[in-house]
């Protein structure tokens, strides 16, 4: 594929950063919660750590509701953490990789062009011949940019 080259830099360096993010399933957090875990092992009450914070022990139980529910924001973790000498670590992590992602975009768009074709075709009585892969590796060469490739259909 002829990518812009520095998108493909850019999505590498990436890629080789959230890398030792995978597999992503071994950080999902506690059930109840990161705040809650972390201060429960290291001996903290709600109580001390409203004091810290400067909010009631009730507002530490409301902050652990709503990050086990989601509904907290990164400022309030990043607080809490730092109250609890933490540091909060963000970060989306792909399923496969940044460069498989574009790659299976491509591929699909090309898929989707190809038979679309090879069906109008097929009606008129003429046949698609060649390899479906070097088909799709062309039409990915000649017609998809990466600028819009997440604005096609």
């Amino acid at each position: 594929m002829a990518w812009n080259r520095n998108l493909q830099r850019a999505r590498r360096s990436l890629d080789k950063k959230l890398g030792g993010f995978q597999p992503a399933i071994q950080y999902q957090p506690p059930v109840k919660g990161w705040i809650r875990a972390v201060r429960d092992s290291i001996g903290l009450s709600s109580a001390q750590l409203g004091h810290a914070l400067g909010v009631r022990s009730q507002s530490v139980d409301d902050m652990e509701k709503a990050e086990a529910s989601g509904g907290i924001s990164l400022d309030t973790l990043r607080r809490v953490g730092k109250a609890m000498d933490c540091t909060l670590v963000y970060a989306l992590v792909p399923n496969t990789s940044l460069e498989a992602l574009v790659t299976k975009r491509a591929e699909a768009l090309a898929r989707s062009a190809i038979e679309s074709v090879s069906h109008t075709m097929a009606l008129e009585d003429q046949r698609v011949a060649g390899d479906t892969q070097q088909q799709i590796a062309d039409y990915i060469e000649d017609h998809i940019s990466e600028r819009d490739l997440w604005s096609r259909k």
